[in-house]
């Protein structure tokens, strides 16, 4: 079985036993647990993006730092 297949399931099943909530509510989350890692990728995702923008001396760094690693790389 895939591991995050399984990890999956598991997450379904804990929603499901742990929560405490009626149970339409218990089935929602338990199949949307998922969203919770993807929101926080997301979020760190747009504070970089910002941050870029806000610090551009730390955007220039990642800049250059991202330039050298691609010239070293390729």
């Amino acid at each position: 079985m895939n591991l995050g297949l399984l990890v999956y399931i598991v997450g379904v099943v804990w929603g499901l036993v742990r929560i405490d909530a009626p149970p339409p509510v218990r089935v929602a989350l338990a199949l949307l647990w998922p969203l919770g890692p993807i929101a926080f990728v997301a979020t760190l995702t747009i504070l970089f993006a910002a941050s870029l923008v806000a610090f551009p001396l730390f955007g220039a760094a990642v800049l250059g730092t991202a330039g050298l690693a691609w010239w070293a790389f390729t």
